[in-house]
Formats: C-alpha cells, structure tokens, sequence
C-alpha cells in the first residue's frame, strides 16, 4: 500500500511531512470550520462523519452542504462536487507520468489523499519525474509523508469540530465557522516572521480600537500593520545595503 514500510523509513517521507508541517495548523483550522459547518447546518453527527472520512475535500464539501440540507436531488449533488473538484483532472493528468509505474492500489490510494498543497509542493521538489528505481521511490516516500500530515491534520480537526458543534451556541450560527475558516487562511498565510508580526499587530489593534463606529478599527488594524512591516523592511533594507558598503570598503 501507500504507506507501506519502505516509505515511511524513507528520508523523504519526514521531508514531505516537514514541507506541509507549515501549513498544518491551517489546514486543521479549516477542517474544524467544515466539521462545525456540518453540524451547525442541521447535518447529523453520523452524515457528518462519514462525509468526513469518505469525501476529504474541503471545498466541495462546503458546496455540497447546503443543497444536501436544502434536499436537493442527488445529481444536483453530484454535479456541484464535479464542477468544484474539476482542478484534480488536472492535477492528476500531470502526476500521471509519476506514477504509472506505481502498483494500482497505491495509485488509488495516492488519487485520494493527495490534495491541493501536497499537488503544489510534490511537483515543487520533484519536477521532473525520475527514470530510476531509487528516484521513483524517493517520490513515493515523499508523497506519502507530505500526504499523511494533510489528511491527519484534516481529519482530526474537522472530526473534533464536529464533536465540539453542538457545545457552540446557537445564536453564533454558521458565522463562527466562518471565523474559522479566517484563522485557517491566517494561518496558512503566516508562513514568515514579518507575516506573523503583520498578523499579532492587525490582531491588537483591531481588538484596540474595537468600539469604533463602522468596522473602521479593521481599516486601522490594516493600516498599522502594512506600516509597521513597511518600516521593518525598509529597515531591513537599510541594514543590508550598510553591510555591502562596510564589506566593499
């Protein structure tokens, strides 16, 4: 299979988990924002639960919610999940050449494991597939660690999210799963120091100037922290050109 042992002792299986580690905290903030949505839609905890473990995508489980609620007719369904997932036609008409020497259990297992990041970062590391037997297991290896972190991160979260729903009152209704999905994309955006400062210091002053009229503290919060990073780079700037000077001279 997938995870057989020659992969997960393999040095790229930690490589593939250490590239998506990064974005973990994201992915898993969105799959608690799904796992909330599902619940707090009127799904129950059993629908929810499989769809969780048997769909695994995030997107086209978000789409499919409301009509699945609404009672729409299953090929409505169906063709709203195809529609949204169709960029996985694409992302496996290229992978294709990766992995037709690959035994057809693991080439079933990869189609549904890989997602979008793990698309991006696998083609990233490897860009050209390998003509050897070490390469092609290298490839593998790495896949299935970067793919494992994922879906982890993915179910985990999104499985407590639906454990926690009914523990979240009512009157927040499906907007604070929409607070979820932000620090989601927070998270996954904070990928560097200067990002994350950008973020702590648009968070403190829109909590600051939180009973301003009109959301203007978001336009402050905004503000302050595309200044202060401007500034820190500038600085930052500054600081290199000095050294170049100094090594020059």
């Amino acid at each position: 299979m997938f995870f057989i042992k020659e992969n997960y002792s393999h040095p790229s299986f930690k490589l593939g988990i250490k590239d998506i580690s990064s974005a973990a905290p994201g992915i898993a903030a969105w799959g608690l924002m799904i796992g909330v949505a599902m619940i707090q839609s009127g799904m129950s905890v059993f629908d929810s639960i499989l769809m969780t473990l048997i769909v695994f995508a995030g997107s086209s489980q978000l789409a499919a919610i409301p009509l699945l609620v609404a009672g729409a007719p299953i090929w409505v369904i169906w063709a709203t999940a195809f529609c949204v997932n169709l960029r996985f036609v694409v992302f496996s008409a290229h992978l294709r050449a990766y992995m037709m020497g690959w035994p057809r259990w693991h080439r079933l297992v990869a189609a549904y494991l890989t997602a979008d990041l793990s698309y991006v970062q696998f083609v990233k590391r490897f860009e050209a597939p390998a003509s050897d037997p070490i390469g092609k297991r290298s490839e593998q290896a790495y896949l299935a660690g970067n793919c494992f972190l994922n879906w982890a991160s993915w179910m985990i979260a999104s499985l407590l999210g639906i454990a926690l729903a009914r523990h979240i009152p009512a009157d927040w209704g499906l907007g604070f799963a929409g607070v979820l999905a932000l620090v989601g994309v927070t998270c996954s955006l904070a990928a560097s120091p200067l990002k994350l400062i950008s973020c702590l210091i648009g968070g403190v002053m829109a909590i600051v100037f939180f009973s301003l009229p009109l959301k203007l503290n978001i336009l402050i919060a905004i503000t302050f922290a595309v200044i202060f990073c401007l500034g820190i780079e500038y600085l930052q700037a500054r600081y290199l050109r000095l050294r170049e000077v100094e090594t020059y001279e």
